[in-house]
């Protein structure tokens, strides 16, 4: 099953968006590492923005301040959360799981 090819608008249309959704997570990672954004308000944001529900769990907990690539996979294995998911993909208890750990 192939898929049809797109046409010239149809691929300027589905890079600038492609290009929007990467500003978006690039901006609400630039907030978490601030303080200008908590996780559990990026969470919230995640269930409306399409952009924010790709974001990989493990790309938002390395925007954290003292958070690293050894230490996000760390976090994600006690919790039970698979390094590959997306916050879309978050469970209701693995949500709450992650702000309970990172808040205490």
């Amino acid at each position: 099953m192939a898929l049809e090819p797109l046409t010239p608008e149809e691929r300027r249309a589905a890079l600038g968006k492609a290009v929007e959704a990467r500003g978006t997570r690039s901006r609400a990672k630039a907030a978490l590492q601030s303080g200008e954004l908590s996780v559990q308000e990026l969470l919230a944001q995640a269930d409306h923005d399409e952009a924010l529900a790709r974001l990989r769990v493990t790309e938002m907990l390395e925007s954290l301040r003292g958070i690293g690539p050894v230490r996000a996979r760390a976090i994600l294995a006690t919790l039970g959360i698979a390094p590959s998911r997306r916050l879309r993909g978050l469970g209701v208890h693995q949500r709450r799981a992650l702000v309970d750990f990172l808040a205490g």
